[in-house]
């Protein structure tokens, strides 16, 4: 079978990360020394089929949302990503761009929140990375609905308990943060695509982008109505990563208090659910 150097790339970068390290059991009989190809398919959103293909030479032009997928399953260094896009016959993306690479170190930060509901936003909003108990507490997203702006202005709703003062103070809040995002990067098309259909779509995002809304996210508790454990009320904050313009969201709980207890619950049989 004919290979590629993009195809030995992925399967070298695929050996060097260990199942453990991307949340595997390394138990039982493995052929591979780091991830099976199944197991890099499963974190990076795409087929099984494609990573064999890709790895076997017969794709050869996969686009940059799959090599960024990629390089963020495979927790590849800045480096590394830049030249897993040149191998892609793609330009890597630039200062312009809104940055969506998750580096190496904040990864291992991430493995270390096991017990925590912790998601990764850029500076859009968009969901790039979510661990297993945050989607067992608030849901598997997909598509349009991943961006958490366009979730709460044209989505179906989200399990997090709402008054009208705290959805609009986090409507006005998103739009201030989507328009400063604008500003630092105003040759992003992907960014320009959004806030268009944003405003073409939602009235009320419309309204907001044209008076300038002002606002910021803050520390907040939440209430989210689980459907399986119930109502847990928790502690919402959001980290900054300097440099790479990234959003940590990490939910915790009042150690010793019926919500904690809750929380532990939804370890057990929310990710249980979710691996079945």
């Amino acid at each position: 079978m004919a290979t590629t150097e993009l195809g030995a790339a992925l399967r070298r970068w695929r050996d060097q990360v260990s199942p453990e390290a991307a949340g595997f059991s390394a138990g039982g009989h493995r052929r591979a020394t780091g991830l099976r190809r199944e197991e890099l398919a499963q974190l990076a959103g795409i087929s099984v089929d494609y990573v064999t293909r890709l790895e076997q030479g017969r794709a050869t032009s996969p686009s940059a949302q799959v090599v960024e997928a990629l390089a963020r399953a495979l927790r590849l260094t800045t480096g590394r990503r830049a030249h897993l896009f040149q191998l892609a016959g793609l330009v890597p993306p630039g200062p312009e761009t809104v940055p969506a690479h998750i580096t190496p170190s904040v990864q291992r930060m991430l493995d270390r929140l096991t017990g925590t509901p912790v998601a990764v936003f850029d500076a859009t909003w968009t969901q790039l990375l979510a661990n297993p108990l945050y989607t067992a507490l608030m849901g598997e997203w997909h598509g349009n609905d991943l961006n958490a702006v366009w979730r709460n202005f044209l989505g179906t709703g989200t399990r997090v308990r709402d008054t009208p003062e705290s959805r609009g103070a986090l409507r006005a809040a998103q739009v201030a943060d989507l328009r400063r995002t604008a500003g630092r990067y105003p040759a992003d098309r992907r960014l320009q695509h959004l806030v268009s259909q944003l405003r073409t779509r939602s009235a009320e995002f419309d309204d907001l982008w044209e008076a300038v809304a002002v606002g910021e996210h803050q520390f907040a508790r939440k209430t989210i109505d689980h459907p399986h454990v119930g109502a847990l009320t928790l502690d919402c904050d959001v980290l900054v990563v300097a440099g790479n313009d990234l959003r940590i969201m990490i939910y915790t709980a009042e150690p010793g208090s019926q919500d904690a207890e809750r929380l532990a619950l939804l370890a057990v049989i929310g990710t249980q659910a979710l691996t079945g």
